[in-house]
């Protein structure tokens, strides 16, 4: 009788021990599917170490964007410390809560750019959500919609792309279009070209578009679209090289063990607020 109560006992233990076992890779599996599309937001970057990284937004009125990213253009929504964060193919949105005033018209960066594969599902969507669209152009299929704090997005067709969203360009207005075309080519390895009639470079993750501006352009610092970011691989290096080549920083090279990151600051000759991070999309992960 002892000898089966003990035979019962250990299948039982047997029993349980499978099922937590199982349970275990379960939630293994979810949580890795639940991490693997914030870490798989940010590209490869080019050989210079250079990619697309985030789109850095100051705002009074956090709830207001989150309907603007989130529920009406898609985001997915992640964490990075206290920061609630917007992901998209190929960029990541961070939407800080503080003062900021101007939109984007009228600064060195006049509007982002994402592609969708059906403009109609988005013109529907910005209607329903009252944002304003102050250009509708279907014969090119393109729309540019307004967010609560006036930063200008344009969503432009592309009926071949897989996801329903995705980030695509960068548009600067400067003065000078060849001369910041080339220091982007320089200093990031961009790829240089044209889209269309705009002169471009291209990063991993992001063309860079630049138009000229017939009239003074302001910086981007303390305006709602406050920087952009790109991620770098080996920044501490990388920062330094850019240092010789004559680049002052706002921010030098600086470890954030908080965030797990590494940041640095400069602004570029047509005052554009740049941010370099290392590790930003682990980080997100990890604050998950």
């Amino acid at each position: 009788m002892v000898g089966c109560y003990h035979t019962d006992i250990s299948v039982v233990s047997a029993s349980l021990f499978r099922r937590k076992l199982v349970l275990w890779f379960d939630m293994k599996f979810l949580t890795f599917t639940f991490l693997l599309p914030l870490m798989a937001q940010l590209p490869e970057p080019n050989s210079t170490g250079v990619g697309m990284g985030h789109l850095h937004l100051k705002t009074s009125d956090v709830a207001a964007n989150r309907k603007f990213w989130v529920d009406t253009l898609g985001a997915s929504v992640g964490k990075l410390g206290q920061l609630e964060v917007y992901t998209f193919p190929g960029v990541i949105v961070i939407v800080q809560k503080g003062e900021a005033k101007g939109g984007t018209e009228g600064s060195s960066i006049n509007h982002l750019g994402f592609a969708v594969k059906n403009l109609d599902t988005y013109i529907e969507k910005c209607k329903s959500g009252g944002f304003a669209m102050p250009r509708v152009d279907m014969a090119t299929r393109q729309v540019f919609v307004m967010s609560p704090d006036n930063v200008k997005v344009e969503l432009s067709e592309n009926t071949k792309m897989q996801a329903p969203i995705a980030h695509h360009h960068i548009h600067w207005y400067t003065e000078s279009v060849e001369d910041t075309k080339a220091w982007y080519v320089k200093m990031f390895g961009a790829i240089p070209g044209v889209r269309g009639k705009f002169e471009k470079a291209d990063i991993p993750g992001a063309d860079l578009s630049f138009s000229k501006s017939d009239t003074k352009v302001e910086p981007t610092k303390g305006r709602f679209m406050d920087h952009i970011g790109f991620e770098v691989k080996g920044l501490e290096a990388f920062a330094k090289k850019m240092e010789s080549a004559g680049v002052k920083f706002d921010v030098p090279y600086r470890k954030v063990p908080s965030l797990g990151i590494a940041i640095a600051f400069f602004t570029d000759p047509w005052g554009t607020y740049v941010e370099l991070t290392e590790g930003l999309g682990t980080a997100l992960t990890v604050a998950q």
